[in-house]
C-alpha cells in the first residue's frame, strides 16, 4: 500500500504538471487538503473528490486540523493506494505533507510528485530573482514573533496571508523590523487570470479588500544595509587587508578605553533623554562589540554566532518562568532564581557572596552592587535608622581626621555609607551623582553666562556676589535645579 502526494500548482489546471494530471486522471478517489483552490474545478469530472475543508471548519486549531488529516490519510493508506493532492508544491508551506511523511515512515510507502509552488508566479508578478537572497516564510508562523527572524537587507516573500486579521497580526510583527511606511506588495491569485498586485505601505496591508487564501506578501529589502550581519561584514572588511590601517592595528586592549568612553556616551544620552543621540551612541557601542568579536574570531577564540548563541541560551535558561513551568511572585523572586541558577551553572560554590562584582565598575556602582550582595546574605541594618546613625558616625570621624591618609580613609567610609543610604532609599547612587553633576554644570554655566552679560569677571567677584548670580541662575532654571 502507498500514498502518493501530488502538487496542484498555484492556480488553475493549466499549471498542473503532466505527471500530476496523468495521476489525477487515473485515480478513482483524490483526497484534497482543500477544495478551495482554482485547480480543483479543472480536475477530471469522473474522479471522486474528498476534501478536508470540513475539518478546517470544525477544528479548534491548525494543529488539530493537521493531526486529523494525517490520521485519516494513514488509516486509508494502510488498506489501499491513495492519492493526496495539495495546493502548490508539496514541500512549500504544506505542514500536512511533512507530518504525513514522518508518521508513515517504515509503515507506508510515500511518493511525492512536485508541483509549481506559489513562489515562482509570485516572483514573476513582482519581477524579482529568487537567487538575489530571497527569504521565504509562512505568514502564519511569522505573525507569532515579537521580533521576526528576518534579514532586512534581502527581500522576503510571505505565503498564506489568508485573512485581514492575519495581515493585521503580521503587520504588527513586521514593524519591529521595518518602518511603518516601508513599501510592500500584496500579491493575490499569483499565476492565475485573476492575479493582482497591490502596492501599499506596510501599515496598510490589513486594509486591503482583496485578501483571501491565495494572497501573499512581498517585502523588499530596506534601502540601506540594516542587519547585524551587514555590520559584522563591514567590521570584518575594515580589519581585512583591503580595509583600514587604523582598524587593522587595533587589539582588544587598545580599544578598551574607547569602549568605556562609548558606554559613558550612551549613559549621557540616557541622562539627557535624547533618543536620537541614544540611537547613534548605541550604534557606536555596537561597533565596538563587533570589533572585539571580530578580533576574537581572527585568532579562533570565538565567533559572533557563538556569542549570540551563548546569551540566547543563557536568557532562556535563566527565565524558566517564561520558557518553562516555574512560577514567580514578583521581580525579586525572579532575581533570586537568577542568582540560584547562575550558581548552579558555575558548578562550584563561590568563595564569597561578593564574587562576580566587576572591579572595573565605577566606584559608586560597584559599592552599591557589593552592598546589595552583602544584604542578600543578611549582612544589613534592620531598618534605615541604622544607616542614618552610621552616616553621622562617619561624618564625625571625618571631622577629627588629621593626616591626609586618615582624611582619605574616613571620606571613603562616608561615601560608602552614602551609597548604602541610596540602596535603602531604592535609588541608584551612580545615576544620582551623574544627575547632580549635570545639574551643577548647567547652573554653573548659566552663572558664567549671566556674569558675561553684565561685564563681570568671576575671579574678581566676592563669594556673596557670586552667590547672587548663582541664585538667579537657579531661579531661571526653575524648581530645585
Amino acid at each position: 500500500m502507498s500514498i502518493t502526494i501530488v502538487g496542484l500548482g498555484p492556480g488553475h489546471g493549466r499549471t498542473l504538471t503532466l505527471e500530476a494530471w496523468q495521476l489525477l486522471s487515473a485515480a478513482e478517489t483524490v483526497y484534497l487538503r482543500t477544495a478551495r483552490h482554482p485547480a480543483v474545478a479543472d480536475l477530471p469530472t469522473e474522479v471522486k473528490l474528498v476534501s478536508f475543508d470540513d475539518v478546517y471548519d470544525t477544528a479548534v486549531s491548525f494543529e488539530a486540523v493537521y493531526e486529523q488529516i494525517v490520521e485519516t490519510l494513514l488509516e486509508n493508506g494502510r488498506d489501499r493506494d491513495i492519492l493526496y493532492a495539495v495546493p502548490g508544491h508539496p514541500f512549500v508551506g504544506e505542514s500536512t505533507v511533512t507530518r504525513l511523511i514522518a508518521a508513515a515512515e517504515q509503515q507506508i510507502a510515500v511518493r511525492v510528485v512536485p508541483g509549481l509552488s506559489f513562489v515562482e508566479p509570485s516572483l514573476t508578478a513582482v519581477k524579482v530573482d529568487a537567487l538575489d537572497g530571497l527569504q521565504i516564510f509562512d505568514a502564519i508562523d511569522m505573525a507569532r514573533f515579537h521580533y521576526p527572524p528576518l534579514n532586512p537587507d534581502v527581500p522576503v516573500l510571505l505565503g498564506q496571508v489568508y485573512s485581514r486579521m492575519l495581515a493585521s497580526e503580521l503587520k504588527m510583527a513586521l514593524t519591529a523590523v521595518y518602518p511603518h511606511q516601508h513599501p510592500v506588495s500584496l500579491i493575490h491569485a499569483a499565476g492565475t487570470a485573476e492575479e493582482q498586485v497591490e502596492l501599499l505601505p506596510l501599515y496598510a496591508i490589513d486594509h486591503s479588500l482583496h485578501i483571501d487564501h491565495l494572497s501573499s506578501l512581498y517585502v523588499p529589502a530596506l534601502p540601506v544595509a540594516s542587519s547585524l550581519m551587514s555590520l559584522a561584514e563591514t567590521v570584518a572588511h575594515l580589519r581585512s587587508p583591503e580595509g583600514c590601517p587604523w582598524d587593522q592595528e587595533q587589539t582588544p586592549q587598545s580599544m578598551r578605553a574607547d569602549f568605556l568612553e562609548e558606554m559613558c556616551e550612551v549613559l549621557d544620552a540616557l541622562d539627557a533623554d535624547d533618543s536620537n543621540g541614544l540611537q547613534e551612541e548605541l550604534g557606536d557601542l555596537l561597533y565596538h562589540v563587533l570589533m572585539q568579536v571580530q578580533m576574537a574570531a581572527e585568532v579562533e577564540d570565538f565567533a559572533l554566532t557563538e556569542v549570540i548563541a551563548g546569551i540566547e541560551t543563557k536568557l532562556k535558561r535563566r527565565h524558566p518562568h517564561v520558557w518553562g513551568d516555574w512560577e514567580v511572585t514578583d521581580s525579586d523572586h525572579v532575581v533570586r532564581n537568577w542568582e540560584m541558577l547562575k550558581k548552579q551553572e558555575k558548578g562550584e560554590k563561590p568563595a564569597s557572596a561578593l564574587d562576580g562584582v566587576p572591579v572595573s565598575l565605577p566606584a559608586l556602582a560597584r559599592s552599591q552592587k557589593i552592598q546589595h550582595k552583602a544584604a542578600r546574605v543578611g549582612f544589613d541594618w534592620p531598618d534605615i535608622t541604622g544607616v542614618y546613625a552610621k552616616l553621622e558616625e562617619e561624618l564625625a570621624e571625618l571631622k577629627v581626621a588629621a593626616t591626609p591618609e586618615e582624611l582619605a580613609e574616613e571620606l571613603g567610609d562616608l561615601l560608602f555609607v552614602i551609597v548604602n543610604l541610596a540602596r535603602w532609599l531604592n535609588v541608584d547612587a551612580e545615576s544620582c551623582l551623574r544627575e547632580a553633576n549635570s545639574k551643577f554644570s548647567q547652573r554653573f554655566q548659566l552663572t558664567e553666562q549671566l556674569a558675561r552679560q553684565r561685564g563681570l569677571h568671576m575671579p574678581e567677584m566676592s563669594l556673596a556676589e557670586l552667590d547672587v548670580l548663582w541664585e538667579e541662575a537657579k531661579g531661571t532654571m526653575g524648581g530645585n535645579r
